[in-house]
């Protein structure tokens, strides 16, 4: 005899489901088994505030708005950081006028949590919607297709997280599988790169939105000689979000950009207090200066054991995206890994009119790349090589590295 199905307990399961989403239409699609092909980047883009500052006039603009020209030792330091910095300009959400209309920002240890986070938690997942909404267009599927979104920033904490709320601002479905990365820093765009990579490879018809959003308003601190690791993070800093479409087995209507073939990251020994940043009743303070250049000097060692795994050309005969850190660890990776000027081309356009973009940067120099493709006629999405590394570090001293196949363009 088959067996019989309580009415009762029936009825009690559907009163207590009731309003909730059919799991036969809302998850049926996107199938628990592994895609065929490797994770591809379907579209990418980026997005920055409207209000930028020239770099060689940003001192006199900050010591001026924090009524500080009678620093004058202060400011020359910081003057010299920023004529060092390889940036042009920088785009920012702190404008003269929120500076001037929430003076607290600009006084150095005074309590502004409360006034950075209320701006934060609202411009941040904003920055993340720009830069999706023209991915999106790129991509060309509509936005009901994301079954996955990937939110990371080092610019704001808050529940509910930047995800949802980027989730409702596009109007994506309420099933939608999101994934909050918060503090991951200068290496948070290649780690949502590897989270969406396993993503994509392991549910069969995933979509992945990819978004890193970055902003000064957590962390801007006011000139401060006691505090010199963030006046020179004060030099370089920026505002700006990039947002990625992946997916594995594209579609005819799909154009990949980029193979995402491999993506793993170290841990540099005896680096743990290298870079160090809490959240304090006057925003986001740390230290991280000194340490950086221990990752420029572990790059080979890095590569040559990740190339052991993956394979490939030498890193001479690839594209190369990385972290804007500042001209200096430019410098001081062309050193390293012996690379001709030109090898950093990407990153130095995106360093000079970006700025430090934090976990963003390192994915604002693929999109260079991506562009500088276009421009000069490349047979590749890589500058016509075939391969690449995306490359970024971050607390650990962790360093995160993406091999990327670039596609025929």
């Amino acid at each position: 005899m088959a067996p019989t199905r309580d009415l009762a307990a029936s009825t009690a399961t559907s009163e207590h489901n009731a309003g909730l989403p059919d799991p036969r239409s809302n998850f049926g699609r996107l199938l628990q088994m592994p895609a065929k092909g490797p994770a591809t980047i379907l579209a990418m883009d980026i997005a920055v505030p409207p209000t930028y500052y020239l770099q060689d006039a940003y001192p006199d603009h900050l010591f001026n708005v924090c009524n500080l020209n009678h620093k004058v030792e202060l400011k020359a330091k910081y003057k010299s950081f920023c004529e060092k910095s390889g940036i042009r300009k920088r785009h920012m959400l702190l404008t003269e006028e929120v500076l001037k209309a929430n003076p607290e920002i600009c006084t150095s240890m005074a309590p502004s949590l409360e006034t950075r986070m209320n701006m934060s938690v609202v411009e941040i997942p904003k920055l993340g919607q720009e830069a999706a909404l023209k991915a999106i267009k790129t991509w060309g599927r509509p936005v009901s297709d994301i079954t996955h979104v990937i939110f990371a920033t080092t610019g704001s904490v808050n529940m509910p997280g930047a995800d949802l709320v980027l989730s409702k601002l596009l109007g994506l479905k309420p099933t939608v599988r999101r994934v909050m990365v918060y503090m991951g820093a200068c290496n948070g765009g290649t780690t949502v790169v590897r989270i969406a990579k396993d993503l994509a490879e392991n549910n069969k018809g995933a979509r992945v939105l990819a978004v890193v959003a970055e902003s000064t308003i957590l962390g801007s601190v006011p000139p401060n000689e006691d505090d010199i690791d963030e006046l020179h993070a004060a030099s370089v800093t920026a505002d700006g979000g990039v947002a990625l479409i992946i997916g594995s087995d594209p579609e005819p209507n799909e154009r990949p950009l980029y193979e995402i073939q491999w993506a793993g990251e170290t841990i540099l020994p005896n680096t743990e207090q290298a870079i160090i940043r809490r959240v304090t009743i006057a925003g986001l303070h740390g230290r991280f200066r000194k340490h950086l250049v221990s990752f420029a000097t572990s790059l080979p060692k890095f590569l040559t054991e990740v190339r052991e795994v993956v394979g490939g050309p030498s890193w001479d005969e690839m594209f190369l995206a990385m972290h804007t850190g500042g001209s200096g660890l430019l410098n001081a990776v062309e050193a390293s890994l012996n690379l001709p000027k030109d090898k950093l081309q990407a990153t130095r356009t995106a360093l000079s009119e970006y700025g430090n973009l934090q976990g963003a940067s390192s994915l604002f120099a693929l999109n260079e790349i991506r562009l500088r493709s276009e421009e000069l006629g490349c047979k590749t999405t890589g500058e016509g090589w075939d391969y690449g590394y995306v490359l970024a570090f971050g607390p650990g001293i962790t360093l995160e590295a993406l091999y990327l196949k670039s596609c025929p363009r």
